[in-house]
């Protein structure tokens, strides 16, 4: 029985659709078992799915001089990195990027991929208009929040 990564996340939804307590699955050689608890902070295995980015960061620390040098400093809405993972501007390293510098996007265009845990999520733009300037590099490592991008 070969357990690839679609074959898991496909048993990982059923326990979690079923409100399942646990499943397993074995053969001679491997064994799969997905157990679920039902308390406040266990841990549940969740599909991913693409996401739209958020158009604004909201720092606590930010006060309304940080504020205004941001804005002199960069023209546009921020567009921000929904996880954590790996940034790439293109669907594969031989194809051109999703957007560039100049390029006008819409709400709902993949605008770059973002890994997390060997899964490629491609993020939508949230905000329309044109790019005013890109932040990170292909393959740098992004965080939650941080800015992958301006749009004017």
């Amino acid at each position: 029985m070969k357990f690839d990564l679609e074959y898991l996340e496909k048993l990982a939804n059923i326990v979690y659709e079923n409100d399942l307590s646990e499943i397993t699955l074995e053969d001679e050689e491997k064994a799969v078992c997905f157990k679920r608890e039902k308390a406040q902070q266990a841990i549940q295995a969740m599909p991913v799915m693409t996401t739209s980015v958020t158009s604004q960061v909201i720092s606590p620390t930010s006060n309304k001089q940080s504020e205004k040098k941001s804005e002199d400093t960069h023209k546009g809405t921020p567009i921000t990195s929904p996880m954590v993972g790996t940034f790439y501007a293109a669907p594969s390293p031989d194809e051109a990027p999703f957007v560039k510098v100049g390029d006008n996007i819409s709400i709902g265009q993949v605008i770059c991929i973002v890994e997390a845990m060997k899964l490629m999520n491609e993020i939508e733009a949230d905000a329309s208009g044109k790019v005013t300037e890109i932040c990170v590099k292909n393959g740098d490592s992004v965080e939650f929040g941080q800015v992958l991008m301006y749009v004017e």
